[in-house]
């Protein structure tokens, strides 16, 4: 018998997961509004930037008294490297934080990992005094206690979520991440105009020490471990996993998992999704400073905002498909391909079209939150099919995913920075450009491949609910 949501245990779980993922990416872009305001080259007491493409925007004239942080001389590749350091970190622990979260529970894990986040982001500005090497080397440090994250979450999902709530406690989960960049983006931008670049990893290393406590006392690895939760749910939630989950111990099917080509599936659209997510993660907020002369404290609120479009995506997109499983019986396979298209090819049309509205700068700022809002459909998609072929083992399977997805973000900084270095708006259509025709082939490829079934692999006795 299904269990209310109002209260219920795996609902408290899938806030408290999305305040988690909130700090992890406000601690994970933060940096991409305080590099505005750390380098030289756009280091302006007036608040305005008179080196772009497009004229400046009229803003307040900051306050002088307070602004007392250091500025470095980083070239435009120094900055790239800066900005895509965390991802070599992040790329480390994703296949080990799944194995681990399968064999040791996710609750420490996933703790551990943001709390570790979080004492590095106080650590920052000391790192960036030291020098960029430092500040790289921290940054790394970072990455490898977030990386964890995600896998360590989906392996708690295997134990928490309901097959046909998925969607739902999943997208209300991963919003976080998109409410961390919406508050951080603009909150960065405030805190750098009234104070400095400094304080944006005091305030958000606080926010996150508060989150790791609530953390500690209120999260349980699985219902039947929780003191608090209700019988009605908790035999509710095991009863509707019993035939999902693998009875094989601590087996792992390393080969099987490997040669998935559903798995395959996967990694290809994440892969692709995340060029185009992570391109404008870290450097849109440099794109509204360079090209079309939005001031710092400007910066911020503008570069939140196609990150407001995609949560709320997300989260109506996630009640949508598991309404079109759920009382439309539509096939598992075919909701979640239909919501990867429209959340990688969506945002491919409306990024390159933001590449050409030179500086009407209201046309730019809306192609961009569109193409993001699209985007957060893809969360109904690829990105939670793990769960859907392989519940057992979906840490690890995010883990692999998540590995080969990290790369983008590794490399798509550094790349973009290397082809946008006269600043120019052709140079920043190459960007888009590179971005959108890989989120073609992405969803090309997972429309082909993808599954929506448990894969007999995953389970002792195979079970589906709709291909």
């Amino acid at each position: 018998m299904k269990s209310p949501a109002c209260c219920s245990a795996r609902y408290g779980l899938a806030f408290l997961s999305s305040y988690g993922f909130f700090v992890a990416y406000a601690l994970r872009v933060n940096l991409s509004v305080a590099m505005v305001d750390m380098v030289n080259s756009t280091h302006d007491t007036s608040g305005n930037h008179s080196s772009s493409v497009c004229s400046g925007h009229s803003s307040p004239v900051r306050p002088k008294h307070n602004h007392t942080a250091s500025v470095y001389n980083w070239d435009s590749e120094t900055q790239g490297w800066i900005l895509g350091s965390f991802f070599y970190g992040y790329i480390l622990t994703q296949v080990p934080g799944g194995y681990l979260a399968s064999r040791f529970g996710a609750k420490w894990l996933m703790g551990l990992g943001i709390l570790g986040t979080v004492i590095f982001t106080l650590l920052t500005p000391i790192a960036a005094d030291l020098g960029a090497g430092y500040l790289i080397a921290v940054r790394v440090l970072e990455g490898i206690g977030e990386g964890v994250t995600f896998p360590a979450m989906y392996a708690m999902w295997a134990a928490w979520a309901p097959p046909m709530e998925r969607s739902r406690l999943l997208t209300i989960s991963y919003t976080g991440a998109q409410l961390g960049t919406v508050i951080a983006l603009p909150l960065s931008g405030e805190i750098c105009f009234y104070l400095d670049w400094t304080y944006i990893f005091y305030v958000f290393g606080a926010v996150g020490l508060l989150w790791f406590v609530l953390w500690a006392l209120l999260v349980f690895n699985s219902p039947n471990t929780h003191p608090r939760i209700s019988e009605r749910e908790r035999l509710y939630i095991t009863t509707s996993l019993k035939n999902e989950l693998s009875s094989s111990g601590g087996h792992i099917p390393w080969g099987s998992i490997v040669t998935s080509r559903p798995l395959w599936a996967i990694v290809i659209a994440h892969f692709s999704y995340n060029w185009t997510f992570y391109t404008l993660l870290t450097l849109l907020p440099t794109y509204m400073s360079d090209i079309l002369g939005f001031s710092i404290q400007q910066n911020g609120m503008l570069s939140a905002l196609p990150y407001i479009g995609c949560g709320l995506l997300a989260v109506m997109g996630g009640q949508v498909a598991d309404y079109l499983r759920e009382s439309c019986m539509y096939p598992t396979v075919a909701v979640r391909k239909a919501f990867s298209i429209a959340g990688m090819i969506g945002p491919a049309v409306f990024l390159v079209a933001a590449g050409y509205t030179g500086c009407n700068y209201i046309l730019a700022v809306t192609f961009l939150t569109v193409s993001s809002s699209l985007g957060g459909l893809s969360a109904s998609g690829f990105n939670i099919n793990h769960l859907d072929i392989a519940p057992s083992y979906a840490g690890i399977l995010l883990g692999i995913t998540n590995t080969f997805a990290t790369i983008p973000g590794m490399v798509g900084p550094v790349i973009a920075s290397a082809l946008t270095k006269q600043k120019t708006i052709e140079e920043w259509q190459t960007v888009f450009y590179i971005a959108a025709g890989i989120n073609l082939f992405g969803a090309t490829f997972y429309t082909l491949f993808g599954k929506g079934t448990v894969q007999p692999w995953a389970v002792s006795s195979s079970y589906s609910h709709g291909d």
